[in-house]
């Protein structure tokens, strides 16, 4: 799948994929900063990826992680710093929730500052029943 703006191309081709571009962009989250490379790149292998490029490199990554038939857990979502704020994001995250292979499943997600982007989006605030087991 592959969505082209006047600037930007988002693509779900992992032939595209810049893996050091992407271990750099998580490595500055504050969800994925632990990682290693070795677990970012398995996580890409096993899931459903996103790339945006501008000129051919790449500026942001998204991963779905899903069993196609019935939910789908958006997760990695992140914009290169220096792209932030030109609505990159919102383009990404509109392309993956409206992609074919998603269609008709249900979406979840965690996030600690963008409530409102995944909100424009019809992602809703479930506090009541969302739990996590994380690794020691």
């Amino acid at each position: 799948m592959e969505v082209i703006t006047e600037e930007y191309m988002i693509s779900s081709d992992k032939n595209l994929l810049n893996y050091d571009v992407i271990y750099d962009l998580l490595s500055g989250s504050y969800w994925a900063s632990h990682r290693s490379k070795e677990r970012i790149v398995n996580s890409i292998e096993h899931s459903l990826c996103f790339g945006v490029y501008q000129s051919g490199e790449q500026i942001g990554f998204a991963r779905v992680i899903t069993d196609w038939s019935t939910m789908y857990w958006l997760c990695d979502v992140i914009i290169d710093e220096r792209h932030r704020g030109k609505g990159i994001g919102k383009k990404l995250v509109k392309t993956i929730i409206g992609c074919e292979e998603l269609r008709g499943l249900s979406g979840y997600l965690g996030t600690a500052d963008a409530h409102g982007l995944y909100e424009q989006y019809g992602f809703e605030r479930n506090a009541e029943r969302f739990m996590a087991k994380r690794p020691k």
